[in-house]
């Protein structure tokens, strides 16, 4: 937890900083003010924790390893992108729930700084902000989240599940946007498990980067469906989203002992 006070004294003196800076902010500074957050608050704690807890191969025992299986790389990325229609329901749900204003308030501050991270004004731009949008936040959130919370909470809490759930849940919530509280916690249940049953951070990050890439690339084209008020996904297709989604983590679970009882044979 030290290091995670550490880095977040960071993030607030970063704040501090851009707070002094001349108002309306461009949107190179917010990118940069973005990858700096990420890298401070996710990515440094969890550097800090693989050297200081694994003697040899810091990286590799974090999960910087290779799946149990190699078509486990697909799966995960396939388990994020049929997901993409109940995590659209689960949206429309969390939308009807009251939230308090300063939560309202938090999500459309955070909206607004998003599109005008994500602002195009030449096709770079769509490459820079799958950098910083999506790349850069796979990596880091992954070590930290996947990497070392998950991993410290199913060893206190002894089910790993139950640690899998409750990291989802601080991962949605340090995102500080609830009007997309639910849909953003199922995403890290499923990063979870895909990590659980893979043994590898590259199946996490490889899955979180095309689960944000294509948000990204939607957004810095229709920058205006960041503020769809009414969405609208078919019941049927809910319904075909969860069985295929209860299909692939059931398919990673079993190939997931398999290579586990192969190792001991």
């Amino acid at each position: 937890m030290r290091l995670f006070g550490f880095a977040f004294i960071g993030v607030v003196f970063l704040a501090l900083l851009m707070g002094q800076l001349p108002k309306p902010l461009s949107a190179n500074t917010l990118k940069l003010a973005q990858i700096a957050n990420t890298v401070l608050l996710f990515g440094v704690p969890a550097f800090l924790y693989a050297r200081l807890t694994f003697a040899d191969h810091p990286l590799y025992n974090l999960g910087f390893r290779p799946a149990e299986k190699r078509n486990f790389y697909l799966l995960a990325i396939l388990l994020l992108f049929f997901s993409f229609p109940l995590e659209g329901w689960l949206g429309i749900m969390n939308k009807r729930i009251a939230l308090p204003h300063w939560m309202i308030q938090t999500e459309t501050d955070t909206d607004r700084q998003l599109t005008a991270i994500l602002e195009v004004k030449k096709p770079v731009d769509v490459l820079i902000n799958l950098l910083v949008v999506a790349v850069i936040p796979a990596i880091f959130e992954e070590m930290f989240f996947r990497g070392v919370l998950q991993r410290i909470l199913i060893q206190l809490i002894k089910r790993p599940w139950a640690g899998i759930i409750a990291t989802a849940f601080i991962f949605s919530f340090l995102h500080f946007q609830f009007e997309g509280f639910l849909p953003r916690m199922f995403l890290g249940i499923l990063l979870g498990a895909a990590f659980w049953y893979s043994g590898s951070l590259w199946t996490t990050i490889l899955a979180h980067c095309f689960y944000n890439g294509i948000q990204v690339v939607a957004l810095s084209y229709y920058p205006t469906t960041i503020n769809n008020e009414n969405p609208s996904i078919p019941g049927y297709a809910t319904l075909i989203s969860l069985v295929i989604v209860v299909g692939l983590l059931t398919a990673m679970r079993s190939q997931s002992r398999a290579a586990k009882n192969s190792k001991w044979h």
